[in-house]
């Protein structure tokens, strides 16, 4: 069993910045990729940015350029620096954890964090 929670999402205007934080606790896991998605009201869930094992990034072009993935290895904590947000970028981020198990480390567990609102005014 894994968890995640998320934290750092608030209301901002236009133009400026948040950094939101997902931490994973658990026994016996290790994460194999980290990422964020969004999902605003109406449509459908949507990857914002993956960060995996070994250093590589992905992120959406909706967001490329402004958002920035990390990582803390030994906090097991995963980070979305937000910059020059827009309106369009509300929405609730959910931290996202695909991992392994001792034992079974080629298999691949998913996990999702409960979500943490992020709302742009103009």
């Amino acid at each position: 069993q894994v968890q995640l929670v998320e934290s750092g999402g608030g209301l901002v205007q236009a133009g400026g910045s948040l950094r939101l934080s997902c931490a994973a606790s658990g026994s016996s896991f290790s994460i194999d990729v980290m990422g964020w998605y969004r999902q605003a009201p109406g449509k459908q869930r949507e990857l914002v940015a993956n960060i995996i094992s070994g250093g590589s990034t992905d992120y959406a072009d909706a967001v490329n350029g402004r958002f920035t993935i990390s990582r803390d290895n030994a906090k097991n904590t995963v980070y979305l620096q937000m910059n020059s947000l827009k309106p369009e970028d509300t929405a609730v981020y959910y931290c996202n954890a695909k991992v392994s198990f001792a034992g079974s480390r080629g298999l691949l567990h998913n996990y999702w964090g409960r979500g943490t609102q992020v709302t742009v005014s103009s």
